[in-house]
């Protein structure tokens, strides 16, 4: 094929989604966005314990959408004090090595749920960090990150998961 540069809008441009650049990527993408989530929970752990303070944040959602269910869930905070750092780490963990993909981008997509209507008042507008980040947790879920030099790759040609084709909801 070749290059009309008279009028360049008509070339083809081919993005395959299967090539080994696409792959390159996605990896990538899971592994960084593994490292935040790990570094965002081993710096609670190292800070507080495994009493960390979500209690606060979540009483100052008591105005938002989901404000009922955040005042519920910070009447229990011993139990969130460690769920918060526990669950950022292993969400983080599962996407560095790239095993149970799906189901920790799942979480992930729930925490920044709860952050992007925490964080209500839009101060940084209405696309912001946690917009972003429930977008990346999103990409992983739909492109199967975890298939791409990730552990589900392997762990899906076990015989136990072939046995269990619904497995592959969590995997990948």
């Amino acid at each position: 094929m070749s290059y009309d540069a008279a009028t360049p809008l008509r070339n083809e441009v081919d993005f395959e989604l299967s090539g080994p650049w696409a792959a390159y990527w996605v990896a990538m993408l899971r592994v960084l966005t593994g490292w935040w989530f790990v570094h965002s929970g081993l710096g609670k752990l190292l800070d507080s314990g495994l009493s960390f303070g979500a209690a606060g944040y979540l009483q100052g959602m008591s105005g938002t959408t989901l404000g009922p269910l955040a005042t519920f869930l910070a009447g229990f905070p011993d139990l969130l004090g460690a769920l918060v750092p526990l669950g950022e780490t292993a969400i983080g963990l599962g996407l560095m090595f790239g095993v149970l993909v799906r189901l920790a981008s799942f979480f992930g997509v729930f925490f920044m749920s709860l952050f992007f209507v925490g964080n209500a008042s839009f101060g940084h507008g209405l696309v912001n960090s946690d917009l972003m980040g429930m977008l990346l947790f999103v990409t992983m879920i739909v492109f199967a990150a975890g298939r791409h030099y990730g552990l589900d790759a392997l762990i899906e040609r076990t015989d136990f998961v072939q046995n269990r084709p619904r497995l592959k909801y969590l995997l990948g």
